[in-house]
């Protein structure tokens, strides 16, 4: 199937392959999922049989290759205090086992914040910290560093803060990057029409490579450019607009990458619907 593949964050309620059971219910063609609590630092064991449902559930819907998994919102992968941060290196180091048992090939993770310590202590930490994780879990799935809003101390707002980190990676080749558009737009970085998407997508080539972007979020923003708020908003209900979805939709060099949503939704995912099927409209404009 030739690109966009587009889906969304789903629930794992009911056991992992329950997530694969809602995504074809919204006709996805990609995926995000947690792969234990976002909020916890413990994790259940897969319950007998898990684990092989849900690599069975991916192959047969076509998902495989365009599963992404969200790490837990606990982890502070640039902390100065050893104890967080050991606490965040074995969380993700669980986390991307986990992946590695599911056949999810990608765990997004946002770089963390230096909480005063300095960016240069902050970008030191994250690097060594995704060294001892990536060679803990010696094959198989890699990390994806999220681009962030900038909110006050987080890493990851700017492009070469992410290029920094991935420099500094003894394990490169297991790293990407995760373009949340919400974020993107809220740092700074405009994609609204062609001539900034153009300047922007020229930037993030010229810092990090265009081949290292391996996953998109798709939201809507509630903050103005440069305003440095993440807040999401539904597809075309925010300050980005339909055309920086759709420019960035019909871009050839991202055709076959997972593009998730990560906005607001109830339980019968009405608000996927809707928005997927804004998404598609675009695709077919």
């Amino acid at each position: 199937m030739s690109g966009p593949r587009l889906g969304a964050h789903m629930s794992i309620a009911g056991g992992m392959p329950q997530a694969i059971a809602r995504a074809l219910s919204v006709e996805a063609t990609a995926l995000q999922v947690f792969v234990k609590s976002a909020n916890q630092w413990a994790a259940r064991p897969f319950a007998d049989g898990e684990a092989e449902a849900f690599r069975r559930a991916t192959r047969d819907a076509d998902l495989l290759r365009h599963t992404l998994a969200h790490a837990s919102y606990l982890i502070n992968l640039a902390s100065p205090a050893e104890a967080l941060w050991e606490k965040s290196v074995a969380s993700l180091r669980l986390e991307l086992s986990r992946c590695h048992d599911l056949d999810i090939p990608w765990l997004v993770v946002h770089p963390g914040s230096h909480v005063g310590s300095g960016l240069e202590r902050g970008i030191e930490r994250v690097a060594r910290a995704l060294d001892r994780v990536l060679a803990s879990v010696p094959d198989g799935p890699g990390v994806l560093l999220e681009i962030t809003a900038g909110q006050g101390a987080h890493l990851g707002s700017r492009f070469e803060e992410l290029a920094e980190i991935l420099r500094r990676t003894e394990r490169s080749d297991r790293v990407g990057v995760c373009f949340d558009t919400c974020h993107a737009l809220a740092a700074g970085y405009d994609f609204r029409d062609a001539a900034s998407y153009e300047r922007t997508m020229g930037e993030l080539d010229r810092t990090i490579g265009l081949d290292r972007l391996r996953g998109f979020h798709l939201n809507d923003s509630k903050g103005k450019l440069g305003s440095r708020i993440d807040r999401h908003e539904q597809i075309g209900q925010g300050q980005v607009g339909l055309e920086g979805f759709r420019l960035l939709l019909s871009d050839p060099r991202f055709a076959d990458a997972a593009m998730v949503l990560e906005t607001e939704k109830g339980d019968d995912l009405a608000e996927d619907r809707v928005n997927l099927g804004v998404l598609r409209s675009l695709v077919r404009r």
